[in-house]
């Protein structure tokens, strides 16, 4: 039987910020303490059951890329180890171990910065429909999963807890954060999928496309949020990779595809998920976690 998982965190000692579909948010003293739990949401909902030890593989991949790409910008990670965390957090040392996070404040970008490889999920639907893909044209006899000849930007806003990212132009981007702020996120964003592409691949997985998110500390802009992770990003194991169709995944996607196989309606509440779903869509998580930390 699979084990109930952290479905929400209450540290009574701690100023509480706010609960997003994953992640609970305190504030200490000058910093974030970022608690990863083992929510899982799909269809912008969030499901009635964990996946057990999810939000321990979140951060650790995570931390994992953060590192990685730090001579490419800053990011707002103090530590991930709860023995140099400030002292308010002793009580609570052992629901924070490996989940949590402390971290800078920022000011967050108020956009979701997303680089896709290859033309899966909204990109490929609007591709089908003869749509642009965030205003980007993408030539013709192009398939589902086709890898891309360069990879695209393409941002969205950033919802309401509840809502759904709506996609935006590159144009509608610089209305929201400026031409200058624009210019920077779209060369950091590139880069760090570039260079994420080329590490992962070694290690046997494809980053179809993945989601960044930016905030602005002392006027520099750094990386925020999670970084590459199963959650944020479409993971494929590469050596299944076949185009023309959709792939097995590293990735959430296994959720969504049992989902569509019922008959909600992708609005709250959500279904309760069978035990050999949960078990089916840890070992995924699990799965991603070994490949990229091997």
């Amino acid at each position: 039987m699979v084990g109930r998982g952290v479905a929400t965190t209450d540290f009574k000692d701690l100023r509480f910020i706010s609960r997003g579909k994953v992640r609970d948010l305190y504030e200490v003293n000058d910093s974030l303490l970022i608690v990863a739990t083992d929510r899982i949401s799909a269809f912008d909902v969030i499901m009635p059951n964990s996946i057990p030890g999810k939000g321990k593989i979140l951060t650790q991949i995570s931390a994992f890329w953060f590192r990685e790409m730090e001579d490419i910008v800053e990011n707002h990670l103090i530590s991930t180890r709860v023995e140099e965390f400030p002292e308010q957090c002793r009580p609570y040392d052992e629901e924070l171990r490996e989940r949590s996070m402390l971290v800078r404040k920022t000011t967050p970008l108020p956009v979701e910065c997303v680089v896709r490889g290859y033309l899966a999920g909204s990109g490929w639907k609007d591709y089908s429909d003869g749509k642009p893909v965030s205003g980007v044209v993408l030539p013709g006899g192009l398939k589902e999963s086709s890898r891309l000849s360069e990879p695209i930007f393409t941002p969205s806003t950033k919802a309401e807890e509840g809502e759904h990212d709506v996609p935006i132009t590159r144009e509608e981007l610089e209305n929201i954060i400026g031409r200058e702020l624009t210019e920077r996120v779209v060369d950091i964003s590139m880069k760090i999928y570039s260079r994420a592409s080329v590490t992962a691949e070694k290690k046997g997985i494809i980053i179809a496309d993945t989601k960044m998110e930016f905030g602005i500390l002392d006027n520099k802009l750094i990386l925020i949020d999670e970084l590459l992770t199963p959650d944020s990003s479409r993971f494929w194991p590469r050596d299944d990779f076949e185009e023309g169709r959709s792939q097995k995944s590293f990735d959430k996607q296994f959720l969504r595809d049992y989902l569509l196989s019922t008959n909600w309606d992708k609005r709250p509440p959500a279904p309760e998920l069978p035990e050999d779903i949960i078990e089916k869509t840890k070992e995924k998580y699990e799965e991603a976690l070994k490949y990229i930390l091997s």
